[in-house]
């Protein structure tokens, strides 16, 4: 497992959140720029804290698929949702 702070200098955009102390956080950089979807790192910083990381890597393995959609991070909300109903059904 790789330090935070290794993780931290191997990001792709130089405008990421500097204050990144969790791992979590990190987790959440690396679904926002896997979906190219710079704008909304809080949204999966948040994603990265509530949910099993299980649920999270699926769906994201699920998105990686459509390499020409238009958001791929809709893609991933939906599958997200899907999968949360098929866990509560469970």
């Amino acid at each position: 497992m790789k330090a935070i702070g290794q993780l931290i200098a191997e990001a792709h955009h130089p405008d990421h959140p500097k204050n990144l102390s969790k791992e979590f956080q990190v987790y959440g950089i690396y679904l926002a720029e896997a979906l190219q979807d710079i704008k909304h790192y809080s949204l999966y910083i948040k994603l990265a804290k509530e949910y099993p990381r299980a649920i999270l890597e699926e769906a994201l393995s699920y998105t990686k698929g459509y390499t020409s959609a238009k958001s791929r991070a809709k893609i991933f909300m939906w599958r997200l949702q899907e999968l949360k109903k098929l866990k509560s059904l469970k």
